[in-house]
């Protein structure tokens, strides 16, 4: 029941926003070689880092945000606001997911040592996200930041050697990264516009308080034309992707002006549909399309 509790309070199906696109980045790693090596503890690494990534860094942002949270109606509900779950509890669940990222980053060793000498820069910047909100509107990108760093460190984890000896090597994951971190911000401004009034009360940072919601909209979309370009981008530094790709690209940017209709100014009632199923359909998507392409 605690745990359920525990999954719960960090969203455990958000999972879904960051998980793929490091498995697809480590499909491109693995395909990019000229004899593709498979090695299934790299794969349950990968795995292991981003769950307990990303559980580490919710878990430490519902800790850090939760006076405010209390102070929220809309989010007085949350496990640690209502005492569903005590405060101790958490910094427990955030404490272990912390220890777990960095001992899994050790399946990559011997062979490559860089995920174990990065694991601790790359948690301090996740768990850094959690105060961003209060000196910078510019908050949206550095969690935008935060998952670009999923196929960034996959790649590594793949390639750490080859990346070492030529940063270039790096390049296509940085592409996919950066669509990633336009998406993401994009996709949470238009979240962060159901709280604009609060984060006024408050003196939060935003991009709603600092530009209004119609403000942000645009610049949502224009993150999310970024995000496209970058998607198009991508073939023509690894040309192994094909048109599976494209069609999945194509479809990304479908789901994007979709997500933006449903998402006026004036009714916000839609907002939650556009934050999870469309951006899940948009990272299972690009995966699926995108592996089915590298490995046919």
């Amino acid at each position: 029941m605690q745990l359920r509790k525990q999954l719960e309070m960090i969203r455990f199906s958000h999972t879904v926003f960051a998980l793929p696109f490091a498995l697809l980045a480590a499909v491109m790693a693995w395909t990019a070689q000229p004899r593709p090596s498979w090695r299934w503890l790299d794969l349950a690494g990968i795995v292991l880092c981003m769950v307990a990534a990303r559980s580490a860094a919710m878990a430490f942002n519902r800790i850090v945000d939760r006076k405010m949270d209390a102070r929220n109606p809309r989010t007085a509900d949350r496990h640690l606001p209502s005492g569903q779950l005590s405060v101790a509890s958490a910094v427990g669940f955030a404490a272990a997911c912390s220890a777990l990222f960095v001992t899994a980053t050790l399946l990559f060793l011997p062979h490559n040592p860089l995920p174990v000498f990065l694991s601790v820069p790359v948690l301090l910047f996740l768990l850094g996200y959690s105060y961003s909100k209060r000196f910078t509107a510019l908050a949206h990108f550095w969690l935008g930041a935060a998952l670009m760093l999923a196929p960034i460190c996959a790649w590594i984890a793949i390639r750490g050697n080859l990346v070492l000896a030529d940063l270039y090597d790096l390049l296509p994951a940085v592409i996919l990264g950066g669509s990633v971190m336009m998406w993401v911000a994009g996709f949470d401004m238009i979240y962060a516009c159901m709280d604009v009034d609060f984060d006024r009360q408050e003196n939060l940072k935003s991009m709603p308080n600092r530009i209004g919601i119609s403000g942000a909209l645009r610049l949502s979309a224009a993150c999310h034309v970024g995000t496209i370009i970058l998607l198009a981008i991508l073939p023509f530094e690894f040309p192994i992707l094909g048109w599976i790709y494209w069609c999945g690209v194509g479809l990304i940017a479908t789901l994007l002006i979709y997500e933006h209709a449903i998402v006026r100014p004036d009714d916000l009632s839609r907002a939650g549909v556009a934050f999870f199923n469309v951006n899940a359909a948009i990272s299972i998507g690009l995966f699926l399309v995108g592996t089915v392409d590298l490995l046919t």
